[in-house]
């Protein structure tokens, strides 16, 4: 919570929240299971988000303090299960992903099964990044300080990178400066 509140709640334009513009994004692309792995703050996360009206399947990691691996380790374990190909996954504070970034991303790993698919611009890696099932034991055994980066990076492959114009796919708001510039303007009291 590095900016008065946790990222997922942060406010955007046209009334929706860093973690509501996602899940919407992801319904948009026509992704049928949105898991949201939630640590700090999970229950007012969840709570504010069910005034949504958006569908999503929440979990809590307890162990949110020791990175983003645990959170996707706790998200492996709800969706890994028989019959699932692959996992689509993306970080809270990239939060202006197009839904058709989203699509095309899917439908390369429809045409190619490449373990790892991600949009890509130019020497740019955004999100989100598709992960086959064959690499979540890969992922299990990664190095906690190393997190999924090792993987992915060993198993891409130019045919799971996705050559995007989508901005939003690259845009990562980590600071305070990253999210004024995206902010929507105060309004008066």
């Amino acid at each position: 919570m590095r900016m008065g509140r946790p990222k997922a709640m942060l406010p955007l334009e046209g009334g929706d929240t860093f973690l509501t513009r996602i899940v919407r994004t992801f319904l948009d692309a026509e992704i049928d299971d949105v898991v949201v792995v939630v640590g700090a703050d999970a229950n007012v996360i969840v709570n504010a988000f069910a005034a949504s009206g958006l569908a999503a399947r929440f979990v809590e990691n307890t162990e949110f303090e020791q990175g983003q691996l645990s959170s996707l380790l706790v998200g492996l374990r709800v969706v890994d299960r028989p019959g699932l190909a692959a996992t689509l996954v993306t970080l809270v504070d990239v939060p202006f992903v197009a839904p058709s970034t989203v699509r095309a991303v899917v439908d390369r790993y429809r045409r190619t099964h490449a373990p790892v698919v991600r949009p890509v611009s130019g020497a740019r890696h955004g999100h989100p990044v598709l992960i086959d099932r064959s690499l979540f034991d890969f992922i299990r055994a990664a190095e906690p300080s190393a997190g999924a980066k090792q993987v992915v990076r060993a198993y891409a492959s130019s045919a799971g990178d996705v050559e995007v114009e989508d901005e939003g796919a690259f845009a990562d708001i980590d600071t305070q400066e990253d999210y004024e510039r995206v902010a929507p303007p105060e309004r008066p009291r």
